[in-house]
């Protein structure tokens, strides 16, 4: 198991970009499909509308990564600016979570929603109250995890799971109501 884990953080760190696409692509799928599974809805892609939605997965993992860089460079600056203390990783990994989620969450959640809409084809926005109110109960304590890992590299990948956990809280809840 020592030696998978060792060739993904080699991988990720080598391609952090591609690993990014890659990942988003395939867990932010599996979350969506889940998410129906669990609802019990159907979901009837054609391969080429599959392949447009895990495209459409693939640059929301790119926007994340680059979200990602610069919001580490932002809370370190944040940090030095204000004296805040970095020795504790938890605080560390709180505040940028905080701060990932609460100013870059709400315009990457919409624009995922932008995506989706131009490579399917759909329209609309409903449901979007649901996914900005996810980030004060779900993404600020789940990227608070995330980002108390020490690569940075690794990150995103833990980002990109999280997704799948998402879209199955989410199609357990809707299938409640």
């Amino acid at each position: 198991m020592g030696n998978i884990f060792e060739w993904y953080l080699k991988t990720v760190e080598c391609y952090p970009f591609q690993a990014a696409f890659v990942q988003f692509a395939i867990l932010g799928m599996a979350g969506d499909w889940i998410a129906s599974a669990v609802t019990r809805k159907k979901i009837e892609y054609t391969p080429f509308q599959f392949s447009k939605k895990m495209l459409g997965w693939g640059i929301l993992g790119l926007v994340i990564k680059v979200g990602f860089i610069g919001m580490h460079g932002f809370t370190a600056a944040i940090f030095t600016k204000f004296h805040w203390p970095t020795a504790n990783v938890l605080l560390s990994a709180f505040c940028m979570s905080l701060f990932t989620n609460l100013l870059f969450g709400p315009q990457m959640m919409f624009f995922h929603r932008w995506e989706d809409n131009l490579l399917l084809g759909t329209k609309g926005y409903r449901g979007m109250d649901i996914a900005i109110k996810s980030l004060v109960w779900f993404w600020i304590p789940a990227h608070t995890l995330t980002f108390s890992i020490a690569s940075h590299d690794a990150q995103i990948g833990l980002a990109a799971a999280w997704s799948l956990v998402l879209g199955l809280i989410l199609g357990i809840a809707r299938r409640k109501s």
